[in-house]
């Protein structure tokens, strides 16, 4: 039996507005023939989706704090606020890899669309699989935490020491067997990820970006969940500051499509994230960290990061007007 602080009301609450969430983003945002989301507007729709997060928040704490009292509602609040900015600070790193892959293969941003929403419906059924088996792993071995919080650190100072790989996306082992075992056309088909011709079925360039955008979220997935069983093991708050930070991926998306070089630095904050969550859970034993202090160090290690960037961009700016 999982220890949550789950009601069958909260539950059923969370279901809801997740259900409803999804009917926005896909027959609103989702309709077949829009092109792509121009700037402003995927700054309001960002904004529509952690506004709606944090009034979730509030709302838990609201409904805690008349049921269990206002020393646990403060603190699993805490906590859904603390997973909730790890969760979306990780889901940027993920976004670049999108930039990266649809950049590749050439996709026109009008064919994004369903590549985006099957991505981000992809994401909520795998990481709703992977944290309920994690909850339930760590219930029943609570050592998993130790071998977490090692994964973390290791996977912090490797994100900070890696160097930029230079092999393009098509020269990569897994595309290359991909390739191999797709019988593919040569060229897009529309937003068909399969075509028939002469009676053969063949896969479109269009379902290899697809696979290859599941994919890349089951390699962040095992970096994010771990990263918040460091702030809480409940699978309630573990689940909904997931799913609520990953909503909001298609909005950031074309937030961040046109600025993606401008963040050069983030990597480094993430990878001081993952080094300082690792170490919380490898220290556990000896001395815990509190929430509110874990939410302090990340949203300062952010805020840190984007003014070293901020720096570093404007830095690079006037060193490129003044060069002939």
């Amino acid at each position: 039996m999982l220890n949550t602080v789950g009601t069958p009301w909260l539950w059923a609450s969370f279901s809801a507005i997740i259900v409803v969430m999804l009917a926005v983003d896909l027959l609103l945002q989702g309709r077949k023939g829009t092109q792509t989301m121009t700037l402003k507007q995927a700054a309001c729709w960002s904004l529509v989706w952690v506004s709606l997060a944090l009034l979730f928040n509030a709302g838990f704490w609201y409904y805690l704090n008349a049921t269990a009292g206002r020393a646990v509602a403060d603190t699993q609040a805490l906590a859904f606020l603390t997973g909730y900015l790890i969760e979306k600070a990780l889901a940027v790193d993920n976004v670049f890899v999108w930039l990266m892959l649809f950049s590749y293969f050439a996709i026109p941003a009008h064919l994004q669309r369903r590549v985006l929403i099957l991505g981000v419906l992809g994401a909520i059924v795998l990481r709703t699989i992977m944290i309920f088996a994690g909850s339930w792993l760590i219930s029943q071995f609570s050592w998993l935490l130790y071998l977490f919080g090692a994964f973390l650190l290791f996977t912090g100072i490797k994100m900070a020491l890696a160097k930029e790989d230079g092999a393009a996306i098509g020269d990569k082992p897994l595309v290359k067997w991909l390739r191999s075992h797709l019988r593919m056309t040569d060229n897009l088909e529309g937003e068909r990820f399969f075509v028939r011709r002469n009676g053969v079925l063949f896969a479109t360039p269009l379902l290899l970006v697809l696979i290859l955008v599941e994919l890349s979220d089951v390699i962040f997935a095992v970096d994010s969940i771990p990263a918040i069983f460091a702030v809480t093991t409940d699978p309630f708050i573990v689940l909904t500051s997931n799913l609520f930070a990953i909503m909001g991926l298609r909005a950031m998306y074309f937030l961040l499509a046109n600025v993606a070089e401008r963040f050069s630095m983030l990597k480094y904050g993430l990878s001081v994230i993952l080094v300082f969550i690792g170490i919380k859970m490898l220290i556990v034993d000896f001395y815990h960290i509190p929430i509110a202090i874990s939410l302090g160090v990340v949203a300062g290690i952010l805020l840190l990061t984007l003014l070293i960037n901020a720096w570093v961009n404007h830095r690079n700016d006037v060193k490129s007007r003044n060069t002939p």
